[in-house]
């Protein structure tokens, strides 16, 4: 074609026109109305040719450059059918798959490309792809996927482009964060590792203080001198043992208060369950003993834990890891005596008479071996209702010796400060300091007394000249008015002549001259004959059956009649300190509930 003199292809000499949208067959023909091969090295222009609109700009130079072209880019655009997009959607066929969008092209026909944040092949069957999935498009970070979109996660160093959060680009002030955060962390972790080390190292000391602690109660409270003994023994004595703290704080909960059984003025005594499930009585004191002390306290616990006998409590052992000594006992479940026969606790019925005769009889025996047959003299020294325990046989258990004596067997008195509980105590013994057996005979009597009386030892809520029972009682033997003290509960025909006799005995009990007293030894004699046994399976002192003990314990008896209260976790069995309301003490002595044996 030829080319004009100015820049422009206005169809004279050449011509340039775009092809219409829409188009489907467009022929060109190129032709020259003269023989243009004498002007070819002049003007040697004959091109025909398709070329992308804005890749190609006429000018007078342009078509020389053509020479030496071969290709020239060229789109070509396509569409699918005769059918706008509304209506192609409506039809089978539809051509644009999932992730994909519809565009309309011209007035017939549409095509189909991915929406933004996919890539890949709209018309495929699996539609457009998330671009996250097969490949990162971010040349820097991690890519994140968004609806539509995607996003560029930077690695430590590096920030998102204001400008393109696709982009990541280099952070000059990470650096400067990093640096003190490391600096802080560093110094954080060295503070904390100097702190745990403090901390064990107080630890470690406290813990050996504590241990030289224990070493020191443990030699002040005599435990070297219980070694030597046990040593010296060869081990024959197996029933003192030696429990430390931490086994008695397990056993007690750490002494938690629901554990408490009973409180008086030496301590307290806790419910203890030992590792083997067996139930103790722990006797936590509240007074510290003084270190000279030591040789008797051991002296006591290794004697007291040589006596075996059925009607005494038996000492388990003890703790000497503690500032005052722990004794351990064995554990009596139906609580005291005093609360039986004073029907204490909503009790609607009392002991008849020949349990009662029972247990007095027992315990006399368990005294008499006291003061006679144990390995030295023991005198009780508190000898009353709340200090003798019933075991589920309602055998009887003398109980607490807090207050006992040791008194050795070529003695036949010891002075001491005067201890014991009013209504109890011994007259001579308060007015000398002199301590004998015969003390403990007169406390018996009065127990006698409360057994055929059911009253307390002392009372208040009598008058004055009878507020002490022993005073009371004797009054009314004197004038031949016995039968207006005895409880009418347990008299009857068969046993008026018994109730008599053993009032005697516990008249003689309660001389004002200890000499003028029988010994426990004749007691025990004298109730033992005086004893009637029923001819039943149980034996002397044991009920084997509801019918047997409803027959010892009175027709009224009610099922839950001798079932003990007791603060912490038994139930409604169990035992509570005490002394009984109205007492006056001199010093008031714990009781101490145990299981029987």
């Amino acid at each position: 074609m030829a080319v004009d003199e100015q820049d422009t292809c206005s169809g004279v000499g050449c011509c340039q026109v775009s092809i219409p949208s829409g188009l489907k067959n467009q022929t060109v023909m190129l032709t020259s109305p003269t023989n243009r091969t004498g002007i070819w090295d002049s003007n040697p222009c004959s091109y025909a040719f398709i070329v992308q609109a804005d890749r190609f700009e006429f000018s007078r130079t342009s078509l020389q450059l053509m020479n030496n072209k071969s290709l020239l880019p060229a789109v070509l655009n396509w569409e699918i059918g005769n059918q706008s997009c509304d209506a192609a959607q409506k039809s089978e066929g539809f051509a644009c798959k999932r992730n994909s969008t519809c565009t309309t092209v011209g007035s017939a026909g549409y095509t189909c490309k991915c929406m933004p944040g996919y890539h890949g092949n709209p018309y495929h069957p699996d539609g457009c792809q998330d671009e996250c999935k097969d490949s990162n498009p971010c040349p820097i970070g991690t890519c994140i996927n968004l609806p539509g979109n995607y996003s560029c996660k930077c690695p430590e160093g590096y920030k998102n482009d204001v400008m393109d959060e696709k982009k990541c680009i280099k952070d000059n002030n990470s650096s400067k964060i990093i640096l003190p955060l490391v600096i802080s962390l560093g110094a954080s972790g060295g503070f904390l590792l100097l702190m745990v080390g403090s901390l064990w190292i107080y630890w470690g000391m406290q813990r050996r203080k504590f241990i030289k602690l224990k070493e020191k109660y443990f030699k002040e409270n005599g435990g070297l001198l219980l070694q030597q003994q046990l040593a010296s023994q060869g081990g024959s004595i197996e029933t003192t043992k030696l429990f430390t703290a931490e086994e008695l704080e397990k056993a007690t909960n750490n002494y938690h208060e629901s554990r408490i059984l009973g409180e008086g003025g030496y301590g307290t005594v806790y419910k203890g369950i030992l590792p083997d499930n067996s139930v103790v009585a722990i006797n936590k004191s509240k007074v510290n003993g003084a270190p000279a002390q030591s040789d008797v306290f051991i002296n006591e616990v290794i004697v007291l834990s040589q006596i075996k006998h059925r009607n005494v409590v038996r000492l388990l052992g003890c703790c000497l890891e503690t500032p005052a000594p722990l004794l351990v006992y064995e554990f009596i479940v139906e609580g005291t005596l005093s609360e039986h026969i004073h029907k204490k606790i909503g009790k609607r019925s009392s002991l008849s008479w020949e349990l009662r005769l029972n247990i007095a009889t027992e315990t006399a025996g368990a005294l008499a071996y006291l003061h006679s047959s144990a390995l030295m003299q023991i005198i009780h020294r508190d000898v009353k209702a709340t200090n003798i325990l019933l075991d589920e046989h309602y055998t009887a258990k003398v109980s607490d010796f807090g207050a006992s004596r040791l008194i050795p067997l070529d003695q036949t008195q010891l002075t001491t400060l005067v201890q014991g509980t009013f209504g109890y105590l011994d007259p001579e013994y308060f007015l000398t300091n002199q301590l004998t057996e015969k003390s403990d005979v007169y406390s018996f009597g009065v127990v006698l007394m409360e057994l055929l009386t059911s009253k307390v030892a002392l009372s208040f809520s009598r008058p004055e000249e009878d507020r002490n029972l022993a005073n009371f009682f004797v009054r009314f033997m004197e004038e031949d008015r016995l039968n207006e003290v005895l409880d009418d509960d347990i008299v009857n025909e068969r046993n008026v002549e018994t109730l008599k006799k053993v009032a005697e005995v516990a008249k003689r009990c309660v001389r004002l001259k200890g000499q003028d007293r029988p010994s426990m030894k004749e007691v025990a004699m004298e109730l033992e004959g005086m004893r009637v046994t029923p001819k039943q399976p149980w034996g002397k002192s044991e009920v084997s059956s509801p019918e047997d003990t409803e027959y010892l314990l009175g027709s009224a008896m009610n099922s839950d009649a001798y079932f003990v209260d007791v603060r912490g976790d038994f139930g409604s069995r169990g035992a509570t300190i005490g002394t009984t309301s109205g007492y006056d003490s001199i010093q008031i002595q714990m009781v101490m509930p145990y299981d029987g044996r």
